[in-house]
């Protein structure tokens, strides 16, 4: 099993988790591991966790990221040549680990390397980096870094996405066709016949691609009562912006973030993900989902039924799509919108992922081609 970094129990982290329960004898391979003890269990007790030489540079543990020039150098010294199976789970460089003839890689990726693709120019405004030397040498790395990843992109046998969204981004970005299984998600966590509050609520991290920026202006306009559940560098600007209706929640446990879950009137969501997960628990607490209708969201909200989905990323978009749900919110049933996202469980994906790679092996020792 290849990870990029194990540090918190995070989306991907958790897709990692339930592959470890298809393969509990695997051992793990990740360029650093500075897990906290609240998400030490995801690792089950026992497994070999190998971490790479970043793990022993100067400010590792805070300051990881920073050394992303590295990473694909990195992730290539691993030693992998004693194993006939590898999974890696990639969103940056994991799928780049050298294996041999013998042996079959199969990479379960989150999503292309966004930063240096797609969202090149949106990374390098964000980061005030579109002149200037500074801005010059992120332009070069990030000119290499999409080199190496499509060279490291034939070295996977199979590629498995997230969701049909990231499966067309490979195509797009390595011409490359993808199978899709969707994330794990715990839904037996979640409560759905709770009684329902009148506020609505959103949970992300404040980085300015997750947009609850245009959630915050839309519900300063409407004037309804909403609670944002996040942290991140963009939270003191939005707790400037946002009017005596919203509510900010930092860092809450996982029991406050699932109550709140359950009992909110409804679930907004106005960034373009590659999945979503907290779109599929919100649905798991049996709370219908607004959001736009892009990217996973598209996948796994269904309009009229779960919950609505609006064209454009704009506030007038968002708040009339919550002006039509306040007046028609009787037609979305609690019992619905769960029974839809328990097709997202974690059994599933483990039937899943068991059967594909079960298949995956049997063509390979035929000598059959896998694409």
């Amino acid at each position: 099993m290849v990870h990029e970094w194990l540090v918190s129990r995070a989306g991907s982290e958790k897709v990692v988790e339930q592959m470890l329960a298809v393969c509990p004898q695997a051992d793990v391979f990740s360029l650093v591991e500075f897990l906290e003890p609240a998400a030490a269990s995801l690792i089950p007790p026992g497994t070999r966790v190998q971490t790479s030489f970043l793990q022993r540079l100067p400010w590792a543990r805070r300051h990881f990221r920073q050394y992303l020039p590295l990473m694909p150098l990195a992730i290539e010294q691993f030693d992998l040549s004693a194993y006939d199976l590898v999974l890696s789970s990639n969103h940056a460089v994991a799928k780049g680990v050298l294996t041999r003839p013998h042996q079959l890689h199969v990479s379960y990726v989150h999503t292309p390397i966004r930063y240096a693709w797609d969202l090149q120019q949106q990374y390098l405004q964000q980061a005030g980096l579109t002149q200037g030397a500074k801005g010059a040498l992120t332009r070069l790395i990030l000119h290499y870094l999409r080199l190496w990843d499509l060279a490291a992109a034939h070295r996977v046998d199979c590629f498995v996405a997230n969701s049909r969204y990231v499966a067309r981004r490979i195509w797009k970005t390595y011409r490359r066709p993808a199978t899709v299984i969707y994330p794990p998600v715990a839904i037996d966590r979640f409560r759905w016949q709770q009684p329902r509050d009148d506020f609505y609520l959103t949970v992300s991290r404040c980085v300015p691609y997750k947009r609850v920026d245009l959630t915050v202006e839309a519900f300063n306009r409407l004037g309804l009562p909403l609670v944002v559940i996040g942290d991140g560098p963009g939270m003191a600007t939005l707790q400037g912006l946002a009017k005596p209706n919203i509510t900010f929640l930092r860092q809450p446990s996982d029991a406050v973030v699932a109550d709140h879950m359950e009992r909110c009137r409804g679930f907004i969501f106005s960034a373009e993900e590659d999945f979503g997960i907290t779109v599929v628990e919100a649905q798991a607490a049996g709370a219908p989902v607004i959001a736009y209708g892009q990217g996973g969201c598209a996948e796994t909200v269904q309009p009229g039924k779960t919950g609505l989905l609006f064209k454009r990323q704009t506030v007038d978009d968002l708040a009339q799509a919550v002006e039509y749900f306040d007046q028609h919110r009787g037609q979305f049933e609690a019992e619905t919108v769960r029974h839809h996202a328990e097709t997202f469980s974690e059994p599933r994906f483990r039937q899943e992922l068991t059967t594909y790679l079960a298949h995956r092996w049997m063509q390979y020792q035929r000598g059959d081609e896998l694409e």
